[in-house]
């Protein structure tokens, strides 16, 4: 499981993938995130823009990013 620490109130999704190099890219984010293969707290999210707070948890592909402030 990776961890972000948040430097501000929220991350976008797609940040957050690419922060953990879960992605290479912002358009390799897009991608994966419109094609449903992203789930936020159990449930798919297609919003690439979708802003993660404190205690979320973000899955792709069996790998997990968690939240923390």
């Amino acid at each position: 499981m990776e961890e972000i620490k948040l430097r501000d109130e929220y991350i976008k999704l797609g940040q957050a993938l690419k922060a953990v190099g879960f992605v290479e890219s912002g358009v390799d984010a897009k991608d994966v995130i419109t094609e449903g293969l992203v789930k936020v707290n159990g449930e798919v999210d297609t919003r690439r823009g979708r802003k993660l707070y404190d205690g979320d948890v973000v899955t792709f592909e069996g790998q997990e990013i968690i939240i923390k402030k």
